[in-house]
């Protein structure tokens, strides 16, 4: 099993993925440093799609960590096509040590989760069907599993599910070597194969 850990870690190594140890978020620290998040997620995480601003409240604190140092380190927000993301990147940037990105962390991941309203128009009959090939890691409810490093998507506005879909379709997000857990989202959004399939999963979510 060690020698199998070892061999992992030296596999990610290769691909420029660091690895690092993190640390124990404070809810407490983090709700202070959540200030400069409100303006665009909103007091309790809930997001603004007028903002294009997801729904943030109780994502797990591991993968809002990751993708808080993905953005400030460039490997999520920095392709020339991902305006919204690039509008993050700044954001994230104001969290200069670990520690702050594991307090804010700590802190959404605190937050109560909310359930966003709709805008598309998706048939969540047919989205349940389409997802079958989403559940093996994000779970069947769209509740994601940390052993898969599959965060949960439920709960989202139906609008950046879709529009997330896309991004990793187009390599706009998962085409950054060093995004080793993009690249696996990859194909398999490439197995959506239209916006109409992906409003249906967007719908499917939204109901959970």
């Amino acid at each position: 099993m060690k020698k199998i850990l070892v061999a992992g870690i030296a596999f990610l190594m290769s691909l420029g993925v660091t690895m690092t140890v993190n640390a124990a978020g404070d809810a407490a620290k983090g709700k202070a440093l959540f200030a400069v998040c409100v303006a665009c997620h909103g007091p309790n995480g809930e997001g603004n799609a007028a903002l294009h601003a997801p729904v943030i409240a109780g994502q797990e604190d591991w993968y809002v960590e990751r993708q808080l140092n993905n953005f400030k380190a460039g490997i999520r927000g920095a392709d020339p096509k991902d305006l919204y993301g690039a509008q993050m990147r700044p954001m994230a940037m104001t969290l200069t040590t670990d520690q702050a990105v594991a307090d804010v962390a700590a802190y959404v991941a605190s937050l109560k989760p909310v359930k966003p309203a709709t805008s598309l128009k998706g048939d969540a009959a047919a989205g349940q069907a389409s997802f079958a090939v989403c559940l093996a890691c994000h779970g069947a409810n769209g509740e994601g599993n940390k052993a898969l490093n599959a965060p949960r998507i439920s709960g989202q506005f139906d609008w950046y599910v879709v529009q997330q879909i896309n991004n990793f379709k187009t390599g706009i997000r998962g085409a950054n070597p060093k995004d080793a857990f993009g690249m696996q989202m990859r194909p398999m959004a490439m197995t959506v194969a239209t916006d109409d399939i992906a409003k249906n999963i967007a719908a499917f979510l939204a109901t959970k």
